[in-house]
């Protein structure tokens, strides 16, 4: 594997771990989310590092495959140019029920490859 690939895996990595460090644990509360603009933004902002670091390994290393790849795009795409339709409870969705499987395969590349 490429260095700037691996770079770039980790640096999804460690804004994967910087959005779960800001929720008490595993126990995640939306409304504690949706009410803190500080954490919704400082979470937008680790989202738009993690899709184009996506993009860039997409676009260098067609041998590393991910679940949701093109939706990761998609949203750093949709957090950067229409900023003013990025939902609370999408981002949410995407923190409860994504980022635990990116993080896995991240993990699985960086560690078991």
């Amino acid at each position: 594997m490429r260095t700037e690939t691996k770079a770039w895996l980790h640096d999804i990595l460690n804004s994967i771990n910087e959005i779960e460090s800001y929720f008490d644990g595993p126990k995640r509360d939306f409304n504690e989310y949706s009410s803190s603009l500080k954490t919704k933004r400082a979470v937008e902002r680790n989202l738009e590092i993690i899709g184009e670091a996506m993009n860039r390994i997409l676009n260098s290393d067609s041998a590393l495959t991910f679940t949701s790849s093109r939706k990761i795009v998609d949203t750093r795409n949709r957090i950067i140019h229409g900023y003013d339709t990025v939902s609370d409870e999408v981002i949410w969705g995407i923190i409860v029920r994504h980022l635990p499987t990116l993080k896995t395969e991240v993990e699985s590349f960086l560690y078991h490859s």
